[in-house]
């Protein structure tokens, strides 16, 4: 398969799936996507990127945690390190046998202990020889239910939150560095009413 074969045939299968999709301009990409799912008012931004000069598929979405949760994870980490720590590894773990790429955006360490859990991207890529309509949505899948367990994993351990999302502080670093804004996308934030499912109400008006 073919670059362009490959974004035809993505943008085919998300539409045969009712799935919102939106062009985001990349120039490190044949095509970058900004998709909802799961296809509900409450759905998650999910990022399908066909990168130039490769021959796969990346499926990724990024969870900012709420600032409540980050304060109660400092508090813990504070009171007993140990504790917090063996979260972190017992976390780490559980990400390395879910047969995901991923990437914990841990907060300063305070007299050298880790700082909260301030956001994670989770990402999954699919080549194109193995490139199928089951492989590219279990993909979509994998990622959205690995999400939701380390969501509902937060919340059992940290409470619902504030509502807003907290800071990055890898984030801040890397804009520092380049002395320029953060490339504007819209993140998905652990949502803090149980009752309404995660993430916040989709509005395409607000992506980038």
């Amino acid at each position: 398969m073919e670059h362009r074969d490959v974004s035809d045939s993505i943008r085919s299968w998300l539409n045969g799936e009712r799935l919102e999709a939106r062009e985001v301009e990349d120039p490190q990409a044949i095509m970058h996507l900004h998709v909802r799912y799961p296809p509900t008012k409450q759905g998650h931004l999910f990022n399908i990127v066909v990168p130039k000069n490769r021959k796969l598929v990346l499926v990724y979405s990024i969870t900012r945690v709420d600032e409540g949760q980050q304060e109660a994870m400092r508090k813990i980490a504070n009171e007993n390190s140990k504790s917090w720590d063996e979260w972190l590894h017992r976390t780490r773990i559980r990400l390395t046998s879910s047969d995901l790429d991923w990437v914990l955006h841990v907060g300063r360490s305070t007299d050298g202990v880790a700082g909260p859990l301030q956001a994670f991207n989770l990402s999954r890529p699919v080549w194109f020889d193995g490139l199928t309509q089951n492989e590219f949505m279990q993909s979509m899948r994998k990622v959205w239910l690995t999400k939701l367990s380390l969501i509902h994993q937060i919340k059992h351990g940290f409470g619902n939150g504030k509502g807003k999302p907290g800071p990055v502080d890898d984030w801040e670093r890397s804009k520092s560095k380049r002395g320029t804004k953060k490339p504007q996308t819209r993140l998905s934030e652990i949502d803090t009413d149980e009752t309404g499912g995660f993430g916040k109400d989709f509005d395409p008006l607000e992506w980038v």
